[in-house]
């Protein structure tokens, strides 16, 4: 699956770009993997290495991991970097 079908694979959709070895990116792991339970079924969520995806990071102008984007309807609606508490992260995504 390309990006553009990955970001209108559903209503709405989360895109996580992250480094291996990034210590924020390890510690938001868990948080969207919580989120990503709550959420199952209702909103896609997909988490892209950056390194094995520079030429698409660059695209999307990501500069700082992790970097959350939230599309909807295939369209960026909200994008926020660094570590975000979860319950904000399901808010945006609820809202």
């Amino acid at each position: 699956m390309d990006f553009k079908e990955a970001v209108n694979s559903k209503p709405v959709v989360l895109v996580e770009f992250f480094a291996t070895w990034c210590p924020h990116c390890k510690r938001m792991m868990p948080v969207v993997e919580e989120v990503k339970e709550l959420l199952e079924g209702s909103v896609d969520i997909y988490q892209l290495d950056i390194d094995l995806n520079e030429a698409l990071a660059e695209k999307e102008g990501v500069n700082v991991v992790p970097t959350f984007i939230i599309y909807k309807n295939g369209e960026e609606k909200w994008r926020d970097s660094g570590e975000i508490p979860g319950r904000t992260l399901l808010a945006k995504l609820q809202s």
